[in-house]
């Protein structure tokens, strides 16, 4: 503060001095003004935020609108090409003919018209025939069948089947060769006509079904089967198999299905027998995310006889896809009338005993697939009652014939089944099966096989062109009763066939077939020695 009272002293004497030469007088020295505020009092004031309105406002906007017309190039549209696999061709023709040895001869003819939308039509011609007479007497045998199938389609919804058929099998009694080699004698020796029997069948079929699904996804079918057979033997038999069906869909999943089935059967040879059945077959079936269940019955009525059969069956995935186990329980009355006996053995006598085999089955196991491998394998239990068993009445007969026995038994099976396809086009499948018998009287299940494997191979290129398979057959020998009339078994079967085919043109094409590689000679009925190696070539068409 010194300092500024210094400078400020000597700025008044320097204007002293500077002011000598102002005239004498009077000198006002005013102050400078000096500005003071009052005191006063602090008053604090908080601001605060007006109160929200809250009203609504509606505020309504009117838009005239107005098409602006915008002048643009087309654009290029360019489609996008997808690389696809054309669908293999389908024939509606086939043929094939064929010569081998031993004097073989086959033909085959089918004919289908399956693009029309209104119907469809199909014919099936085959005719295949074996005389292997210079190794053994007689030992021949043909087969003959021709079929007429059809459907027409109508607008209202419904559809009508019809179908024809005729069937005529030569077999012949050749088994006499066999006695002859086992007494080292020709004692029996008998001309063609001698030995020949024939088994002529009708078939005729009359079906109306729902051709479209329903409004009320109801299906229904009703049908009526017919046939007649004869033999050289004046033995006939006539059927007649009357079915209606219905099945209502719940959820498009879940089919409640109940079946009405009348079956006749009359088989006349010295005497008349009749095989009346008749079949009431409710069933429900539930089908879940992950499992299944089927609810039925099966109602039977022979000769005021009535039976009661489960119809019932669970399966569970385990496994998604992969592994699927299954129980199940059924039933049901199944004829040995002439026309089922005779497919099954053709060396039967004409004079027989026809009867129903009534049985119920019990059964479990698991099924899936596995990396492509599809698999199966069951056990079961059956009992039944009059188990069609066959014997001959006198193995040193001269002309040895079957006649049928029947017994009460148990079956225990255990069976499984395999598919594999290895890569495209090739497939191999398998199964074998066990049986295991127990019977009330007779000591073996006669000429009823207990252990049989089957195996086949089959590929087919790409473009259909060439088709290779091969079939493999195991079986053991079934048991029967020698000219001692002691129990016995038969040489087993082992069997080896291959089959080849190549088009020459889309159209043309070759092929060969070798049965039995191993030349078996095997005895499925005692007295009767199947073919050894047999072979076939021929020309097959396609169109």
């Amino acid at each position: 503060m010194k300092y500024i009272g210094s400078i400020c002293l000597m700025l008044f004497c320097l204007s002293v001095v500077a002011q000598n030469d102002l005239p004498p007088g009077q000198v006002d020295v005013v102050k400078s003004f000096e500005a003071r505020l009052a005191e006063a009092n602090r008053i604090n004031v908080r601001p605060e935020l007006p109160p929200l309105d809250s009203t609504v406002r509606r505020l309504n906007y009117n838009v005239i609108s107005k098409d602006v017309s915008v002048e643009y190039l087309a654009p290029r549209i360019r489609p996008l090409a997808f690389r696809t696999e054309e669908p293999p061709e389908i024939y509606d023709g086939y043929a094939r003919l064929g010569v081998g040895y031993p004097n073989a001869f086959y033909g085959e003819l089918s004919y289908n018209i399956t693009q029309n939308e209104d119907f469809d039509f199909g014919i099936e011609l085959m005719r295949y025939t074996a005389n292997n007479k210079k190794k053994v007497e007689n030992q021949r045998y043909s087969n003959n069948s021709l079929g007429l199938d059809g459907t027409y389609y109508f607008e209202e919804g419904f559809a009508v089947n019809g179908k024809i058929g005729y069937q005529n099998d030569g077999v012949y009694y050749y088994g006499y060769n066999d006695i002859n080699e086992e007494l080292d004698t020709l004692l029996y020796s008998f001309t063609d006509d001698e030995v020949r029997q024939r088994f002529g069948i009708f078939d005729f079929g009359l079906n109306i079904f729902n051709g479209e699904r329903t409004q009320g996804d109801f299906d229904y079918r009703a049908g009526v089967d017919i046939y007649l057979m004869d033999d050289n033997y004046a033995a006939r038999e006539n059927g007649m198999l009357l079915t209606l069906e219905g099945t209502k869909w719940f959820a498009e999943k879940h089919p409640l299905n109940i079946v009405l089935k009348t079956d006749f059967s009359t088989f006349r040879d010295t005497m008349k027998q009749t095989l009346n059945n008749f079949y009431l077959e409710p069933s429900y079936t539930y089908h879940g995310d992950a499992f299944q269940v089927k609810i039925g019955a099966n109602i039977t009525s022979f000769e005021d006889n009535f039976s009661l059969f489960p119809n019932l069956e669970a399966s569970a995935n385990i496994v998604q896809g992969a592994l699927t186990a299954f129980v199940g329980a059924n039933g049901s009355l199944t004829k040995n009338n002439f026309r089922n006996l005779i497919e099954y053995n053709p060396f039967l006598r004409s004079r027989m005993k026809i009867r129903n085999s009534k049985w119920s089955e019990y059964y479990g196991g698991v099924k899936g697939t596995i990396a492509g491998i599809t698999y199966q394998g069951q056990i079961g239990y059956k009992a039944i009652d009059d188990l069609a068993l066959f014997q001959l009445n006198d193995p040193l007969e001269s002309i040895p014939r079957f006649d049928v026995q029947y017994d009460t038994a148990t079956i225990v099976t255990i069976k499984g089944t395999i598919i594999m396809p290895l890569f495209e086009g090739l497939e191999v499948t398998g199964s074998v099966s066990q049986n295991f018998f127990s019977l009330e009287r007779e000591e073996k299940p006669w000429h009823l096989p207990s252990f049989t494997v089957n195996a086949g191979a089959r590929y087919t290129t790409p473009e259909r062109k060439f088709s290779l398979k091969a079939d493999f057959f195991l079986e053991n020998g079934v048991p029967y009763r020698n000219t001692a009339g002691e129990v016995d078994n038969l040489n087993a079967l082992f069997d080896l066939s291959i089959m080849g085919e190549y088009y020459i043109t889309k159209n043309i094409g070759a092929w060969v077939q070798l049965n039995n590689l191993a030349g078996n000679n095997r005895q499925r009925w005692f007295r009767y020695p199947t073919l050894g190696l047999n072979a076939m070539v021929g020309v097959s068409a396609r169109f």
